[in-house]
């Protein structure tokens, strides 16, 4: 599938004002904004298992399209949501455990590159990985 390969962090965009709206303190965002994340991604028809390596964390995600699962952001925020599939693109709504309020994030394919976006309280932001 056109997800699948290992991603490394090229660049970002509004990412620091992403993680100051989430709530994330200052210095956690100066080490969130160079993390050299390096996400694998493997899809076997609607299941996934992606693998997050940076310099904070390794972690392992299976989920299945459309089925709730609860996940843990780098930082420690509590979430519960579902990846689902519109069209060509990953699409995901979370839920904030401590506070209800909602992420959006999506993943798609744009040239040779790996685009997710973020957007929590209005402030949208975009991370460009490379294979």
């Amino acid at each position: 599938m056109a997800f699948d390969g290992t991603w490394k962090i090229d660049r970002n965009e509004n990412y620091e004002k992403f993680m100051e709206a989430m709530g994330i303190g200052m210095m956690k965002r100066k080490l969130g904004a160079h993390d050299n994340l390096k996400i694998t991604i493997q899809q076997n028809g609607d299941k996934f298992n992606v693998k997050e390596a940076s310099n904070f964390r390794n972690i392992e995600i299976e989920f299945t399209l459309g089925v709730n699962f609860e996940y843990s952001l780098a930082d420690g925020t509590e979430l519960s949501g579902a990846w689902t599939l519109e069209g060509n693109k990953l699409v995901a709504t979370f839920t904030r455990k401590d506070n209800g309020k909602v992420l959006k994030a999506t993943r798609e394919i744009v040239g040779d590159e790996l685009v997710q976006t973020y957007v929590y309280e209005g402030v949208e932001s975009k991370r460009f990985f490379k294979r």
